[in-house]
């Protein structure tokens, strides 16, 4: 289940973030982190495993006028490979109805992979 990230979780966020390749030093987690801290439009939402109730995955977004851009996908790596980034999208997508999610050079394969496995669902 997704959650609204809130200062409680900071440094659970910033765990998750660091999974992110061009995240793991810690200058540049900080710079990130800063930027959803202080720009209204960015929103952190947090994924809490139903087997564990741990928080096991993170997404970075940025509201624009017409669209969700996704700006950040990480997962703990024992929940990689199991569908989870798909799960998340759904959820993502289910609390913005109205905005198509768009994404980022690096988010964009994945999110053309949740459009190609929800069209292949829907057939």
């Amino acid at each position: 289940m997704l959650y609204h990230y809130k200062k409680d979780f900071e440094k659970i966020a910033m765990g998750l973030m660091s999974y992110a390749s061009d995240l793991n030093q810690t200058d540049r987690l900080m710079e990130e982190m800063d930027l959803y801290r202080q720009d209204s439009d960015r929103k952190l939402f947090l994924w809490k495993s139903e087997e564990t109730s741990d928080f096991v995955a993170i997404l970075g977004v940025e509201i624009e006028q017409k669209v969700l851009l996704l700006r950040l996908i990480a997962l703990s790596p024992s929940y990689r490979n199991e569908g989870l980034s798909y799960k998340m999208l759904d959820a993502l997508q289910a609390m913005y109805q109205d905005l198509p999610i768009m994404g980022t050079l690096e988010t964009t394969p994945i999110i053309q992979t949740w459009q190609q496995d929800q069209s292949s669902a829907e057939e």
